[in-house]
């Protein structure tokens, strides 16, 4: 069945009644119950997911998730990305600026006097077009706010399509990601401060971390150094029972 172009949706949420895309609730744009799956401490998941592995003996790229995708959340984030809840940006982007905020310390120490970007990780065309929209950029805005960047949407998807269910070894090869260099510069000039950029990629979700690894690849051929990502949420590995966004470590850089 094909998606309502975005303007329509939000028509459509006029006139019909309103419900929470985590549990249903009836009346609630969102429910306090859901909004607080966002609410915890990040915890860091990079050991859990496979495609972040390297070859050359440097450690997986550090990535945070404010929740486990699964149940209530994956609701609320399929909702937000895939069904028109634009609104769910006025939830999402604090909840991610919050647990930002608990990094700006280390982001700030990282960066020293060089520009600080807080990139989206990309989409591809036809799920912006679907979209109506780049549903990442206002939570990197968001984080860019809390951690004193610059939000930079500099990456490209270029080939493949969607992610959607693809396994692990189909997502690596599907998925390739350009940085323009122009807009790179144009970005990190646009601090006020010198030197390589160094950036923290922002996503909705993490499952293999095949878009986060094509992401760290072209912000490093661009000349910039990653310094981790931060997501809304991770696909739980199988087997792993633990509570959802209860497990955080603050710090992020050995």
């Amino acid at each position: 069945m094909p998606i309502a172009p975005a303007p329509l949706r939000e028509l459509a949420r006029l006139v019909l009644p309103a419900e929470c895309p985590g549990c249903s609730a009836p009346d609630l744009l969102w429910c306090p119950g859901c909004a607080a799956s966002f609410a915890g401490p990040p915890a860091r998941v990079e050991a859990g997911v496979p495609r972040l592995d390297r070859l050359d003996g440097v450690a997986p790229l550090p990535v945070w998730a404010l929740s486990r995708y699964e149940g209530t959340v994956r609701g609320v984030v399929v909702g937000w990305k895939d069904r028109g809840r634009a609104d769910l940006d006025r939830m999402l982007a604090p909840a991610a600026a919050r647990a930002a905020r608990r990094l700006r310390a280390a982001l700030a120490a990282a960066a020293g006097t060089r520009p600080l970007l807080v990139v989206p990780a990309p989409s591809s065309a036809a799920s912006r077009r679907a979209r109506g929209r780049d549903h990442v950029l206002p939570v990197a805005r968001a984080v860019a706010d809390a951690v004193g960047g610059v939000a930079a949407p500099v990456l490209q998807r270029v080939r493949g399509s969607q992610q959607v269910g693809l396994g692990a070894r189909a997502r690596g090869a599907n998925v390739g990601v350009r940085a323009d260099l122009r807009a790179v510069a144009r970005a990190a000039a646009s601090t006020g401060t010198h030197g390589p950029p160094v950036c923290l990629v922002i996503d909705d979700v993490v499952t293999t971390g095949a878009t986060l690894a094509a992401a760290e690849r072209a912000l490093e051929q661009a000349g910039a150094d990653v310094l981790g990502a931060l997501v809304l949420a991770a696909t739980p590995t199988p087997g792993d029972s633990r509570p959802r966004g209860r497990t955080s470590d603050d710090t992020p850089w050995p």
